[in-house]
């Protein structure tokens, strides 16, 4: 099964990756598999809104990467709006 162009173990992968990147960038703590949760999701919800809108970054890796970081920081600034944090 292809995720955005690449394989399942690549976008777990990738997602932790992304997680990770997103974490550091909004300055949040959540832990492994969180970061891996938060990528592949965040991932998968900008691929949602990016398809609805006509638009994307393409496919491959480096387009899954940077739709996972974007996606996943856009996850924790609304985890955070709703926390009130």
């Amino acid at each position: 099964m292809d995720v955005n162009g690449v394989g399942m173990i690549t976008a777990i992968v990738i997602g932790g990756i992304a997680g990770w990147l997103a974490e550091k960038f909004m300055r949040s703590d959540m832990g492994i598999v969180m970061n891996i949760v938060l990528g592949i999701a965040g991932a998968v919800i900008l691929n949602a809104i990016l398809a609805a809108l006509d638009t994307g970054f393409g496919q491959g890796v480096f387009a899954y990467l940077i739709t996972a970081v974007i996606g996943s920081c856009l996850l924790i600034a609304g985890g955070r709006a709703i926390r009130g944090g």
